[in-house]
């Protein structure tokens, strides 16, 4: 298998990490699975934030892993959680890069949700 490609961050592919002074809670059928006050807003080239919650601020006992794996050559290797109360729809949900490049690397040990694959997050 050939190396993966890496990339680092720069004029032409921006990302930042800043702490999120507000609290963020993500809710899938009536259950809070996340609440923090100590999210990460990730800020990627022209994509909307994305909030990335510390692993020890989520229910893990709500996500069940799945195989889905996915490779960005900016942050590395990625892996994902279903929530299966949240059904079909909240398949692959959930995404974490468990060993992110060193320009990421804040986001170690957190999650991230898609917005649209869960009820709510606020």
């Amino acid at each position: 298998m050939p190396d993966k490609p890496i990339k680092i961050p720069g004029p032409d592919h921006p990302i930042t990490i800043a702490r999120n002074p507000s609290r963020v809670t993500v809710t899938v059928a009536g259950k809070v699975l996340a609440d923090t006050t100590e999210a990460l807003s990730l800020r990627e080239a022209n994509y909307p934030a994305v909030q990335y919650i510390p692993r020890k601020d989520v229910d893990m006992a709500l996500l069940r892993r799945t195989d889905h794996a996915t490779y960005c050559p900016y942050k590395g290797d990625c892996a994902y959680y279903s929530v299966p109360s949240g059904g079909e729809r909240s398949t692959n949900a959930v995404w974490t890069y468990e060993a992110p490049y060193e320009a990421v690397a804040a986001i170690r040990d957190h999650l991230a949700f898609y917005p649209d694959r869960v009820d709510r997050i606020t």
